[in-house]
């Protein structure tokens, strides 16, 4: 049986999250890649609620350059209503992407704007 990417992404993403759980205390930092936009959310997987959450679809980030650039932004913006929300330290889930280009990008973002993996 052939994979598709999706597929294959998706296989990828169910095996990392049997490890990885997000708590109040260290939320889950999930990125989302489409081929135009990125998103990220913080996810405290044991309430099941979504903490916060930042988007290359925003408008504050849309004017910004590539979308690498646009990448590193959404992650300073998902770590400033981080802590706001009092977060200071989560789990990087890449969604079964390649930890390269705009994944790598936006976890750069964060770690700058002072959020800790």
């Amino acid at each position: 049986m052939q994979l598709t990417k999706l597929k294959r992404r998706k296989r990828i993403h169910s095996r990392v999250r049997k490890h990885i759980t997000g708590t109040p205390e260290q939320p889950r930092l999930n990125v989302f890649r489409s081929n135009k936009f990125i998103y990220a959310q913080l996810i405290d997987d044991v309430n099941g609620v979504t903490l916060a959450q930042a988007s290359s679809f925003e408008a504050v980030v849309a004017q910004e350059g590539d979308k690498s650039t646009q990448a590193t932004a959404v992650g300073k913006l998902i770590a400033e209503r981080g802590q706001a929300a009092g977060v200071s330290q989560v789990l990087f889930d890449r969604g079964g992407y390649l930890f390269h280009g705009r994944v790598k990008s936006l976890a750069e973002g964060a770690r700058e704007a002072g959020l800790k993996f």
